[in-house]
């Protein structure tokens, strides 16, 4: 099998060192460059890394992303006018950049996905039927635990979540969002969904939505502990998009979830 050129966009952040880790140790990936939002006078696995420009992704086959979304949408502006694909690990996006995503997938094959584990995306599909076999009693909530330096709140994993909730109960996600509270030790279930995010330590990740009646609770719950995890998912999804006509894609389409 051919090698996949792979370009890496903010590569001196945690996932993107942890995906040059993890594309070096895969034999199906050819690393041809590397990006950030500043000038690096350093080469990386002997690559001297680029701004976001049309130079520095010509020679791949792929693009991975795990930045801001400013810096996403830069990336699809310029993978669009060159047809490249997208793998797209970013999360805290506007419902507003959230349909700017779709228009760029009309021209070029994306994959988006909050969290790139097996773990979180069958997490998801059994909260979204957990949802729908639940009744109107049972209220809601998500709660998520990451590291200090994690800037959005909730996370995109939580809010994938939310979104199962949503999907269960076959109604609009942004109509039902309920309160958002960071760091708090207890919060409350709500007919929205409520949400709790705790920052601190290097956690990486942990995740529960929970289901009320005030009679009985039904927990849904995923921790990782390995980042590796999230990158190589990402790679997977990396391989599975090549060949792939264009289009809005996720990690259930690669793991084929019903």
């Amino acid at each position: 099998m051919k090698k996949i050129n792979l370009t890496i966009t903010g590569c001196m952040g945690r996932m993107g060192k942890q995906l040059i880790k993890s594309s070096k140790a895969d034999k199906n990936f050819n690393l041809v460059s590397l990006t950030e939002n500043r000038i690096i006078n350093k080469n990386i696995m002997g690559i001297r890394p680029d701004l976001n420009t049309e130079n520095a992704f010509k020679k791949a086959n792929v693009i991975i992303d795990f930045t801001m979304p400013k810096c996403t949408l830069e990336v699809l502006k310029i993978a669009s006018k060159l047809k490249k694909r997208v793998v797209i690990g970013t999360t805290g996006f506007s419902k507003k950049e959230e349909n700017l995503i779709k228009k760029y997938s009309k021209k070029i094959p994306i994959l988006k996905a909050g969290n790139m584990s097996l773990g979180v995306n069958l997490l998801m599909y059994l909260t979204e039927i957990a949802s729908k076999s639940l009744d109107s009693n049972f209220l809601t909530k998500v709660f998520e635990v990451h590291h200090r330096n994690k800037k959005d709140h909730p996370s995109g994993t939580a809010l994938m979540l939310g979104k199962g909730i949503a999907t269960g109960k076959k109604k609009d996600f942004y109509s039902l969002i309920g309160k958002k509270y960071i760091n708090k030790k207890a919060f409350p279930y709500g007919k929205k969904i409520n949400f709790n995010s705790l920052r601190k330590g290097s956690v990486i990740g942990k995740h529960e939505v929970s289901f009320s009646s005030g009679k009985e609770i039904v927990s849904l719950n995923h921790e990782a502990f390995d980042r590796a995890l999230f990158s190589e998912g990402a790679l997977t999804a990396a391989r599975w998009i090549i060949g792939k006509k264009p289009g809005l894609y996720s990690m259930r389409n690669v793991l084929n979830f019903k």
